[in-house]
């Protein structure tokens, strides 16, 4: 147990967040429990993890939800193991939660030149219906940047998936593209614009980002398959450049995002096409969304993104893997699974409330 890697996730405690403060101090090595000095709150170890008050032992939990993000059937789980199928169905639901939390304190609140994106939607069936879930993916370093899950195919699905991308986009050239869908060059062209700083009062003018590519990847299904590529907005040298940097060769396309939704479906089997599995309800869907989305960013290595390293006089190679969250930055080695699971994120530091009437006379007397 190290208390320097602790904070107190006490929400009252004015040291709340704060790492290697010196106010953590081992409460009960046996219960693996911390003690905040400040404010004398005890706490588990497992407090804001994944693992807070499991009752099956951690292994067991982690060996579970990782068969479960690599796409192993629940009554596959229940019979392997022995489990309850409520009990795996909770543990998949509370994974979930954890990993959309760690995805949006990690990649949501991050600043990335992005240089392509690629989305695309996924048709859901559920036990309640047909739903629709929206995702989007940066090309260079494949990491997926979110999903939204929405009961209908309309703008205001679109316009929340677009928002994921604006809070991650670096004011960059930028290159999108989509499908044929026409709520995404609205969302598009609303999303990205900053607002003009003015002297006077009023809301202030909004002004488009520049070097903003938008492109579309129509497939018309008749006799034989017929491809359009439009270029809605930006010039075809812009295009052609931010393709060259971001993917190398080929043109305008969405592939890659049509092959991180063939990695999501053959994890996920409500996903798969002409398949009896349902998810239970859109509500179920959003977790475990984001458990195959962060493990696929932090614990998976992926095979385009592995560097050559020569290796001696003779050129021996060996090459480096890397996971998508590795080639953007984001983190300086693989995770595992329990260390996904047992990330904390630390809450905002505390703000004293502000005092009414008049101060203090020590503060008065302090101040002359």
């Amino acid at each position: 147990m190290n208390p320097h890697d602790q904070f107190c996730p006490n929400p009252n405690c004015s040291a709340r967040g704060q790492v290697g403060a010196g106010n953590i101090q081992v409460h009960s090595p046996k219960e693996r429990r911390y003690r905040c000095r400040e404010c004398g709150q005890t706490f588990s170890e497992s407090k804001g993890t994944a693992l807070y008050q499991v009752k099956k032992p951690r292994e067991l939990f982690v060996l579970v939800t990782t068969l479960l993000a690599y796409g192993c059937p629940v009554q596959a789980v229940v019979a392997a193991f022995g489990l309850d199928e409520r009990t795996v169905r909770a543990w998949w639901g509370r994974a979930g939660d954890h990993c959309q939390a760690v995805h949006e304190a990690v990649i949501g609140k991050s600043q990335l030149d992005l240089e392509q994106v690629q989305a695309d939607e996924i048709k859901v069936k559920t036990q309640q219906g047909t739903v629709w879930m929206a995702m989007a993916m940066m090309v260079r370093t494949r990491l997926w940047l979110g999903g939204v899950v929405s009961p209908q195919r309309d703008l205001a699905l679109i316009v929340a998936l677009v928002a994921c991308i604006r809070a991650i986009a670096m004011c960059r050239p930028l290159l999108l593209a989509v499908d044929g869908l026409s709520s995404y060059v609205r969302a598009f062209q609303d999303s990205f614009r900053s607002p003009l700083p003015r002297r006077t009062c009023g809301r202030p003018r909004l002004v488009a980002w520049r070097d903003i590519a938008i492109v579309q990847v129509v497939k018309h299904r008749a006799a034989e398959l017929d491809i359009e590529r439009r270029i809605v907005q930006g010039c075809p040298t812009l295009v052609a450049r931010l393709v060259q940097v971001s993917q190398g060769v080929g043109g305008i396309n969405t592939a890659f995002i049509e092959r991180l939704n063939a990695t999501f479906r053959q994890r996920l089997a409500c996903l798969t096409r002409r398949s009896r599995a349902l998810a239970r309800s859109p509500q179920t869907l959003l977790p475990i969304m984001f458990l195959v989305g962060t493990v696929y960013n932090f614990c998976t290595f992926h095979q385009s993104l592995r560097l050559p390293l020569l290796i001696g006089s003779h050129g021996h190679r060996h090459w480096v893997q890397r996971t998508p969250a590795l080639a953007a930055g984001l983190t300086d080695h693989r995770w595992s699974v329990l260390e996904l699971l047992t990330f904390k994120i630390p809450p905002p530091p505390w703000v004293p409330p502000k005092r009414r009437g008049r101060p203090p006379k020590s503060v008065l007397a302090a101040a002359l």
